[in-house]
C-alpha cells in the first residue's frame, strides 16, 4: 500500500523506493514484481533502470482508485514517505541542473540565433488550436519543454527518447512543474515502441537534424498516428552555420518547406500548414524556424467520439 500511495505522485524506479522506504532492493523488486502481476503497476525499462507507474487499465482502476482515495494521508507513515519522496526529487533536480548547465553556454549560443522560445512555443498552441488532444508523444523529447506546453490540453501524455541522461533531465523538469502523471520512455525513434495508429497528436521538436534520415523518422511517426490525427515538426530551415554540424551533432543543415512537406506526403500525410518564424537579427548567422503540420487522410467523422484509449505498451 505504501508503494502504491507514492505511485500515485507519478512514475518511479526501485532505486527510488529503496531510498524511500528504507527497504532492500530485493524486497521492494518482489513486491513489485507481485503487483505487476496483478495488473496494478506497470513497468518499463530505461537502459539499465526499470520505472514503475500506476496502471491506465480501467479494470483494475476500478480496485485501486477506491482503495487509494480511503488512505488516511496523514498517517505518520505515509507523511514520513512522502517526506522522503520529496527529498529525492531534489537529488534527482540537482543532478539534472548539474547535466544541464554543462550544457547551457552552448544552448544559450543557438537560442540567441533563432526567434525567442517563448515565440517558437506561442506560433505551436497558434498551430494546434484548440482541438481537443486524447493521445500526444513528443519523439525525441530531450528536456521535455513540449511535454509542459502541451500536456494541459491532453488525456495522456508520453516523452520518447534515446537518452537516459536527457530523460533524468525530463524528469525533474515535470516533477518541478508538477506534472506527475506524465509517462517518459527510452526507445529509437526509429522503432518507437508503441503501436500502429495510437495517437492523435505527434510531436518531433528540433529532432530531424540530429538525423541520419529524417524521411524514415517521420514515416515511423506516421505509423503512429491513429484515423485523423496530426503530425507536428519543428526544425531549423536550410542554413549554413557549419559550426553546428561540428560542435553541436548537427547532421542536417536545415530542411526546406517542400522537403518535409514530401516526407510526410510520402508517408501518407497531407501537409496542411507550414509557417517560419524570423529570427531576431538579419544576416546569414542566424536561423529561422519553420513548423510544418501533417494531417491523417483518413477521416473522423465525430471527433468527440473517438474509440476509449489503448493500452500504450
Amino acid at each position: 500500500m505504501r508503494i502504491l500511495a507514492l505511485l500515485t505522485e507519478g512514475e518511479l524506479s526501485v532505486s527510488d523506493l529503496t531510498d524511500i522506504l528504507g527497504q532492500s532492493q530485493p524486497r521492494i523488486s518482489r513486491h513489485l514484481k507481485l503487483l505487476a502481476e496483478a495488473g496494478l503497476v506497470e513497468r518499463h525499462r530505461e537502459g539499465a533502470w526499470a520505472f514503475f507507474r500506476l496502471t491506465d487499465q480501467s479494470s483494475a482502476l476500478a480496485i485501486l482508485r477506491p482503495m487509494l482515495d480511503n488512505l488516511d494521508r496523514s498517517d505518520p507513515q505515509l507523511l514520513e514517505d512522502r517526506t522522503r519522496l520529496e527529498t529525492v526529487r531534489a537529488q534527482r533536480s540537482q543532478s539534472a541542473q548539474a547535466f544541464f548547465s554543462r550544457l547551457a553556454p552552448d544552448w544559450d549560443r543557438i537560442r540567441s540565433l533563432h526567434a525567442p522560445e517563448t515565440v517558437v512555443e506561442a506560433a505551436v498552441l497558434d498551430v494546434l488550436g484548440s482541438r481537443p488532444i486524447r493521445n500526444l508523444v513528443d519523439l525525441g523529447t530531450g528536456t521535455g519543454r513540449m511535454l509542459q506546453l502541451l500536456a494541459p490540453q491532453a488525456l495522456r501524455t508520453i516523452g520518447l527518447d534515446a537518452s537516459h541522461a536527457m530523460l533524468s533531465v525530463a524528469r525533474a523538469n515535470l516533477e518541478k512543474a508538477g506534472l506527475m502523471r506524465i509517462e517518459l520512455r527510452q526507445g529509437d525513434i526509429y522503432a518507437p515502441p508503441f503501436p500502429r495508429d495510437t495517437f492523435d497528436l505527434v510531436v518531433i521538436h528540433q529532432v530531424l537534424h540530429y538525423l541520419d534520415d529524417p524521411a524514415r523518422a517521420i514515416r515511423e511517426a506516421a505509423r503512429l498516428v491513429a484515423p485523423g490525427g496530426r503530425i507536428l515538426v519543428v526544425d531549423f530551415a536550410p542554413h549554413n552555420l557549419e559550426f553546428l554540424r561540428e560542435a553541436q551533432a548537427h547532421r542536417r543543415l536545415g530542411f526546406a518547406p517542400e522537403q518535409v512537406a514530401s516526407w510526410l506526403d510520402e508517408a501518407g500525410l497531407g501537409c496542411t500548414l507550414t509557417r517560419e518564424l524570423a529570427p531576431p537579427k538579419k544576416g546569414d548567422e542566424q536561423l529561422t524556424v519553420s513548423l510544418w503540420l501533417g494531417q491523417d487522410r483518413r477521416v473522423v467523422t465525430d471527433w468527440p467520439m473517438l474509440e476509449p484509449d489503448r493500452e500504450v505498451a
